[in-house]
């Protein structure tokens, strides 16, 4: 089907009428670049009301056909361990009437009015829509401002300044709240109701995933309430301490005497003196073999080996901890963590390399939260006759973050040559050589 335009003024209302037996094809109506409808087959005239003042308020009448963003305005609240997001995606031209941000009488903002444009949106909504956990305040601190496309289905981050169209130039403001666990109850107190919105499309989200509704002026509080029974919380995986290596107790003190006993032998010229010398130090060996001894390595014992089971059981809790240790919000609480199961120069490689790996493409550096690590195979070989060994290690993470009124969630799997040795008493990964990466 091919749909012409023409110069000729048109109606405020359209009808559109499609026979069953002429065509079946879908039909996306725009209006000034805006997608009035998602992806539905039109079998019979439908009737859509164009708003000319804003594109964006054009709608079918057919409920069916209305799109997923219907609202030019919405609200979400996710809850996580250690912290809760608002997140709030706004056209700047709706908030131009509650802030003058420059915008009266044009049709473009500019790229270079970017920088701006999001420091005044920033300022005006921090303090605003205020949120509660567990009742209490507490202070936001701005986590991303960015520009976003919203097509039909998704939602993606313009990385690169440029001209948009003040119709549909839409920001996602991203507000975090710190917390020291797993909340019971967040709320937020929704405030911004444009004079054409009748209610803003909302959702409460937590892993169990989203709860939507709606916001009215007459009902506008967005409420969560923890009814997790068994929540993901960061819990590090104990694991077995490496085996130690085989000892004999030595008596010190024993020896100590026999020495003193076989010098005493050999320095006194007199018999009598020599006699007592070395019957005495004899009785103090006999006397203190169990006392003051001391451990040393057993060089007749069977070195301590790991079996390729025990390889696969170390290298699968080690990298459960070292991705758990993302599940905190402040770098240093992330560090801290990665130290106890990584050693030396490996810990900024290990924490550069697995942030970058659950970042989310074309979503302004969201970073999606571990559900899962599996282990899928190894092949290890031990270094030397201790525990120490090298494996070649292939595991899959499965992980999902909540964003833009979305669930996106990401599988990766990974292949890597890991150094695995005992330090302090610990097992930690030494050596990580990153060989092959693919996005399931």
């Amino acid at each position: 089907m091919v749909m012409q335009v023409c110069d000729l003024p048109i109606p405020k209302k359209i009808r559109l009428a499609v026979k069953n037996d002429e065509i079946q094809n879908t039909i996306i109506k725009y209006h000034g670049g805006v997608p009035v409808n998602d992806f539905r087959y039109l079998s019979k005239e439908e009737t859509v009301d164009l708003d000319w003042e804003d594109p964006w308020y054009s709608k079918f009448r057919n409920k069916n056909l209305w799109r997923q963003y219907e609202a030019p305005l919405s609200a979400y609240l996710y809850v996580e361990p250690f912290e809760v997001r608002k997140e709030i995606v706004v056209r700047p031209r709706d908030l131009q009437g509650w802030i003058d941000l420059g915008l009266e009488g044009k049709e473009t903002i500019l790229a270079e009015e970017w920088g701006t444009l999001k420091q005044q949106v920033v300022d005006f909504l921090m303090p605003r829509c205020p949120v509660l956990i567990d009742g209490r305040p507490v202070e936001p601190v701005l986590d991303r401002v960015h520009f976003i496309q919203r097509d039909l289905r998704t939602s993606r981050v313009l990385e690169q300044p440029q001209d948009l169209d003040l119709v549909s130039a839409t920001l996602g403001v991203i507000i975090a709240y710190p917390i020291d666990g797993l909340p019971e109850v967040a709320t937020m107190q929704w405030e911004l109701f444009p004079e054409n919105v009748e209610r803003i499309p909302t959702s409460a989200v937590d892993e169990a995933g989203g709860l939507p509704a709606y916001l009215t002026p007459d009902d506008n509080v967005l409420r969560w309430k923890n009814f997790l029974l068994n929540p993901t919380r960061a819990k590090l995986v104990e694991l077995e301490p490496p085996p130690a290596p085989a000892k004999i107790k030595l008596p010190l003190a024993s020896a100590l005497c026999a020495v003193a006993a076989l010098l005493a032998l050999l320095a006194i010229k007199r018999k009598v003196l020599e006699r007592v010398a070395v019957g005495f130090f004899i009785v103090a060996a006999v006397a203190l073999w169990p006392f003051a001894r001391v451990d040393a390595a057993n060089p007749f014992a069977a070195s301590a080996k790991l079996s390729e089971s025990d390889t696969a059981s170390v290298c699968g809790d080690l990298l459960r901890n070292v991705y758990r240790a993302f599940d905190f919000r402040e770098e240093s609480d992330i560090y801290d963590v990665l130290a106890k199961s990584t050693e030396g120069e490996l810990l900024t490689s290990v924490y550069l390399e697995m942030r970058k790996g659950l970042e989310l493409e074309n979503q302004g550096g969201a970073r999606a939260r571990i559900q899962e690590v599996e282990v899928v195979g190894t092949q290890s070989a031990t270094l030397g006759d201790g525990p120490d060994f090298t494996s070649r290690c292939t595991w899959i993470v499965a992980g999902s973050v909540g964003h833009w009124g979305h669930i996106h969630t990401r599988r990766n799997q990974y292949e890597a040559e890991l150094t695995v040795r005992p330090v302090d008493g610990q097992w930690k990964i030494t050596g990580l050589e990153l060989r092959n990466e693919v996005r399931l």
